[in-house]
């Protein structure tokens, strides 16, 4: 694995090996990178911010996945990745608090709150555009005496022929609702 520099280019093809981070995320890393190498070279600051560190894992994980046979190709997947990562910091923060290592949670809450700050500015379907697709489809199945189950409806909804097919949508959200809604 090469080692990091502090040459813009390196940053900038690192950012750029994960073409389809938001730009805001590529733009932080760079800028966070770049302040990074700056407190560095002046010996100000020897340790990297939360931020910088949560950056810079993400940009590794993405990395990493673009050498899998799936990448993280879509801000959804990005989106995916982001609350993935959360929900395992909230996890190791409970487990931190109950060994009464208030410092290590401390540093596992500073993360939760970088990595849904990210996760915020991804934008997908709302809900209520979401639940009116689904009456819509729902609807027009029954008057077409179609089979009601929850993957027929799925398909419907998301299937290549689907109402919310290519739309910045997270499924496992659908399937909530079309659960709720059956």
């Amino acid at each position: 694995m090469p080692e990091c520099s502090n040459d813009e280019d390196t940053v900038k093809r690192a950012a750029s090996s994960c073409p389809m981070l938001s730009m805001l995320i590529r733009n932080n890393i760079y800028l966070d990178i770049r302040a990074s190498y700056a407190f560095e070279a002046a010996r100000a600051y020897p340790l990297a911010p939360t931020s910088l560190n949560v950056l810079r894992a993400l940009l590794a994980e993405t990395t990493n996945a673009a050498k899998t046979s799936s990448p993280i190709r879509t801000d959804i997947q990005l989106l995916s990745l982001l609350r993935k990562r959360a929900a395992a910091s909230k996890s190791a923060a409970s487990e931190f608090s109950a060994a009464n290592r208030h410092d290590l949670e401390d540093k596992e809450v500073a993360q939760i709150a970088v990595l849904e700050e990210y996760a915020g500015t991804i934008h997908t379907v709302g809900e209520e555009e979401i639940s009116s697709t689904v009456t819509a489809v729902l609807a027009r199945m029954k008057t077409a005496g179609q089979k009601l189950d929850i993957g027929s409806v799925l398909k419907a909804l998301v299937g290549e022929d689907g109402e919310l097919h290519g739309k910045p949508i997270e499924r496992a959200e659908v399937a909530r609702i079309v659960k709720t809604m059956m």
